[in-house]
């Protein structure tokens, strides 16, 4: 709002605020419909159903949630739901979460989410997407377990990887930096024996933590809302991510400790690899391709702390990291999430996919399920053009097939030579100038 709010914005904000008052909350925080298909020990896998009107076709994807987090991170509000998104345009739409976690979960620790949840997950969205290749984004600690798991299990049906604001040198974390010196120095026995008492991390902490991570926007959300009372979508925004807040889920006992003496306090991934007993895993050893995201202004994961992954991944085969607007849920599920990281998303899924032919286009949200059509009337031959195998057949021509290498072939041709694939666009709307090509 103006200062001096003009006629409008009084009669805006004064709808507001009887909206709010009247239904409780101006948010469309109605869930999208989805079915549980598989679950386990803190696994629960549900596919998201079709749209109306929207046949799924395409390579599937999987939602990799982050511990403690609740899976509203991909499904915030209607607008602003990464699960919409996708399922509008008849993507099919997976994700993996993990319930409620209790003292009983006390001794599960990282391994088990690496070597049982996020593995079944894709073996059991792929078999139901009928055998294609999986997609995987995980979003900050599941972007973490994604690649950990790509890197161990390489026999996995996976066909890219996207870690969103996940952080591999955490020393660049702001919160952690001025808390280093003493974490080294003290003994760390107070900490431990508080977190094996209580079994882990308790909801309490863990909401406090993300919101202490945004202290700021706290400060001055009271200023905030009364400044933008006019914005609709400002305090639905506001709203939801309220809600996600609200809803944070505790950490397992050992799991915590393990993110405490190794990732906070060790920085293990610094080095690109981490020891699980007489294993180590290291995101070196990853063949997929991967897309990396970093928030501009992330206070969790900024961008030197997740770009520290880049030159890591040696025997990825083509790594690319975006810089997009947004804080660190923002980046995921902001308002202009819709216009920056979700189609660098479809951009970079639609390259690695299985079959290009079959893939979905978010211009074709609304695409209806085709009509049977009636027997087309043969037509007089006419001589084949350069059009390809499609002119052939519809001339009655045998179309020959492309063999998967000339597609492929053709396919990355066709990326490279358009001026808005991922990486080489330097008029994106958002400020990216420093996420260009990796050889830069």
């Amino acid at each position: 709002m103006d200062l001096i709010p003009k006629a409008d914005q009084v009669v805006s904000a004064a709808s507001n605020v009887a909206h709010k008052m009247l239904y409780g909350g101006l948010a469309d925080l109605r869930p999208m419909p989805r079915t549980l298909i598989d679950e386990g020990t803190l696994r629960e896998l549900y596919h998201y159903r079709p749209a109306a009107k929207v046949q799924e076709q395409g390579d599937p994807v999987l939602l990799v949630t982050p511990l403690a987090a609740p899976a509203l991170c991909f499904d915030l509000r209607r607008g602003c739901s990464l699960v919409e998104h996708f399922v509008a345009a008849g993507r099919p739409t997976y994700l993996v979460e993990y319930g409620e976690v209790s003292f009983k979960d006390r001794a599960l620790g990282m391994e088990h989410w690496i070597d049982e949840v996020i593995p079944t997950a894709i073996r059991e969205t792929s078999m139901h997407a009928g055998g294609r290749p999986v997609h995987l984004i995980g979003w900050s600690l599941g972007g973490i377990f994604s690649l950990l798991t790509a890197a161990d299990q390489p026999d996995l049906p996976i066909a890219s990887v996207t870690a969103v604001g996940s952080p591999f040198d955490v020393s660049l974390v702001p919160l952690v930096a001025p808390l280093r010196p003493l974490l080294n120095i003290a003994p760390g026995r107070g900490i431990t024996r508080t977190y094996q008492a209580l079994g882990g991390a308790p909801k309490p902490l863990v909401k406090w933590a993300f919101q202490l991570s945004s202290f700021q926007k706290m400060v001055t959300k009271p200023l905030a809302v009364a400044t933008h009372l006019d914005d609709t979508e400002f305090l639905a925004q506001i709203e939801a991510v309220d809600r996600f807040t609200a809803n944070m889920i505790a950490y397992p006992g050992r799991t915590f400790g393990q993110l405490y003496h190794r990732f906070v306090k060790g920085n293990a991934l610094v080095g690109g690899s981490i020891d699980f007993g007489d294993r180590t895993i290291s995101v070196a050893d990853i063949k997929a391709p991967v897309l990396v995201f970093g928030g501009a202004t992330d206070g969790i994961a900024p961008i030197p702390a997740v770009k520290a992954v880049v030159p890591l991944l040696s025997s990825s085969e083509e790594v690319r990291f975006e810089v997009v607007p947004g804080g660190h849920l923002g980046m995921l599920t902001g308002r202009s999430a819709r216009t920056s990281t979700w189609r660098v998303m479809d951009e970079w899924i639609s390259q690695w996919s299985s079959d290009a032919e079959d893939e979905p286009t978010p211009e074709a949200a609304v695409k209806k399920v085709p009509a049977k059509k009636a027997p087309a009337k043969k037509a007089a031959p006419r001589k084949s053009t350069a059009s390809g195998a499609s002119a052939a057949s519809k001339n009655g021509v045998p179309a020959t097939k492309a063999t998967p290498a000339k597609k492929a072939a053709a396919k990355k041709t066709a990326k490279k030579s358009s001026p808005d694939a991922i990486g080489s666009n330097p008029s994106r709307r958002y400020g990216s100038g420093g996420s260009r090509a990796l050889t830069r």
